[in-house]
């Protein structure tokens, strides 16, 4: 079990890991071992996660959530696969735990009568500015 906070928590058969070979730093290593991982994990199946939480990490993950609902993450910072398979971990409870927090409702709010008079009057000091920056032909005469 996953524990991504104390009351969700991912099982992990509802994850699959695939070994690929990795570009980048690693020497002769690097064209022998397949050390980056990626990561598989069926959102739309997964009984762990509810719907509100789904439609969230759907949006959170874009373009790395195919059209079935899968979301598959590549980790490939590490010249380990054991490494890359706990950071590719760490990223998938990371998207999770931003999924699961709702996001602040908006309540529509007023202006104060105050401030909208502040507003108007700041309007009318700019337009007074303005009009004394006119060019009048007969004053220039």
């Amino acid at each position: 079990m996953i524990e991504v906070t104390s009351a969700v928590k991912i099982d992990e058969n509802e994850i699959q890991y695939d070994f690929i070979r990795a570009s980048g730093p690693g020497g002769q290593n690097v064209n022998k071992v397949a050390t980056a991982v990626q990561l598989r994990f069926d959102v739309k199946n997964s009984p762990s996660l509810d719907a509100e939480t789904k439609e969230r990490l759907a949006k959170l993950a874009g373009s790395r959530m195919t059209e079935e609902g899968v979301l598959i993450l590549d980790a490939r910072r590490y010249r380990t696969q054991d490494q890359n398979r706990i950071d590719a971990l760490a990223r998938l409870a990371a998207l999770v735990q931003k999924a699961l927090e709702r996001p602040k409702i908006r309540r529509k709010t007023r202006p104060t009568r105050t401030s909208s008079a502040a507003r108007v009057d700041s309007k009318v000091r700019r337009g007074v500015i303005k009009r004394t920056r006119r060019y009048k032909p007969e004053e220039w005469e």
